[in-house]
């Protein structure tokens, strides 16, 4: 669709007005009358389908009523800038009774500054991230680590 010029650049023979939309109440309680104010700068072009959005893939079925949303490619990644490439996936991310504590934490010098080149709290907000738009199952853990 070409919203610049079927609908900026039209010409029109008449006069178009429109009553004030519900919930848009005026201050003073009148009912306002809206008119078409050409815009010159506002273009717009129909791109297709979207396929991805802010690193979501978007995967529509529409013979089969399916929408599905999957954020593998950003997932992989994570876990590549994290060094976790190789690591074992897992169906429930934290086994019952599961707890962090003090004996996790680095002990010694050279642990300390290990920990120092690993940015957790970037990593935290990209799993809460994932877990915002497609995994709302790992909230538990998440809310765990951060």
């Amino acid at each position: 669709m070409d919203v610049k010029t079927t609908f900026l650049n039209g010409e029109l023979e008449e006069e178009v007005y429109m009553k004030q939309p519900e919930g848009f109440p005026s201050s003073d309680g009148e009912q306002l009358v809206c008119e078409t104010i050409p815009l010159k700068n506002f273009d717009m072009k129909d791109m297709g389908e979207a396929s991805y959005v802010i690193d979501i893939k978007i995967h529509r079925d529409r013979f089969q009523g399916i929408l599905g949303l999957s954020q593998e490619t950003y997932i992989n990644k994570v876990l590549e800038r994290f060094r976790m490439k190789n690591c074992s996936p897992s169906v429930s991310p934290i086994v019952k009774g599961d707890r962090f504590n003090l004996d996790q934490c680095p002990k010694n010098d050279l642990e300390r500054e290990q920990m120092k080149n690993i940015p957790y709290a970037s990593a935290v907000g990209s799993l809460m991230y994932v877990q915002v738009c497609t995994r709302p199952y790992i909230a538990f853990v998440v809310g765990m680590l951060g």
